[in-house]
């Protein structure tokens, strides 16, 4: 059975882990954790490795909006203009 360990949450909104507990997790500097509130408690646990969503993010970088992506693999769309045709 754990026994509760008490923090206080600093002027960043910063909380320290206890070292016996990130040793035992192994978390270290960078490891990425995923926060979120469940029925009125705060929840953390390590982010999975195999995230499908941490997986492919960023992977299309660069800084494209979706259409310049689209325009990318697919050619630019030719379409008429606004106005009508000429």
């Amino acid at each position: 059975m754990s026994r509760n360990m008490y923090r206080a949450v600093g002027e960043r909104g910063q909380v320290t882990i206890p070292k016996r507990i990130r040793e035992r997790l192994n978390i270290g500097k960078g490891t990425r954790l995923v926060v979120r509130e469940q029925r009125g408690e705060v929840v953390l646990r390590k982010a999975q490795e195999d995230d499908p969503i941490a997986a492919v993010y960023g992977m299309f970088g660069g800084g494209m909006t979706t259409d310049e992506f689209l325009d990318e693999i697919r050619g630019p769309a030719d379409l008429p203009p606004v106005d009508g045709p000429t």
